[in-house]
């Protein structure tokens, strides 16, 4: 079975996250979670500066999506990322994870961690793209739903290989 083509990518800025992104922020939190992270929650992580970075895409003046890395000595852990559903399949989504893991990169991470639902194959085949692979389960994590979390891992993230990687999705994500 042939799948459609995507449409061509949208074209988006990837800025950092500031307070008057929130607005628009919360607004796609609230549509892509059933749990929803608080304002509170965005301005405490937005006040770390030194082990986290977030960062919005524009459309515009439209935010259309959001990503965030936390570094924990060597590993950079993606805290969150979403898409407005609005703007899915525009590849959105990689040129977030292309930021954030340049980001990482520039902060020293030699690998990069995150959980997903079980039930978000799309979300999964992503993370694959970057290297991520499966290393465990966390039954339970979504509290909200009783869902169970994959743990992915992309190793080696600090490598000429993964910079080329990334070039590559990039493009790939530009076309």
């Amino acid at each position: 079975m042939a799948t459609a083509p995507l449409p061509s990518p949208a074209v988006v800025e990837i800025i950092p996250m500031r307070r008057r992104h929130l607005k628009h922020v919360l607004r796609i939190e609230a549509l892509v979670y059933p749990r929803p992270w608080s304002i509170s929650l965005f301005l405490s992580e937005l006040a770390l500066r030194s082990s986290r970075s977030y960062i919005v895409a524009k459309h515009g003046g439209q935010v259309v999506g959001y990503g965030g890395l936390m570094m924990t000595m060597d590993d950079g852990h993606v805290t969150t990322i979403a898409v407005d559903p609005a703007w899915h399949r525009q590849r959105i989504g990689t040129r977030l994870l292309v930021t954030l893991a340049r980001e990482a990169r520039r902060r020293g991470a030699s690998s990069m961690t995150l959980e997903v639902r079980v039930s978000n194959s799309g979300a999964q085949a992503l993370y694959r793209r970057f290297g991520f692979a499966p290393v465990g389960i966390r039954r339970g994590y979504y509290i909200e739903t009783g869902e169970d979390a994959i743990v992915m891992w992309a190793h080696d993230v600090d490598t000429d290989d993964f910079s080329t990687k990334l070039d590559d999705l990039e493009q790939e994500s530009l076309a």
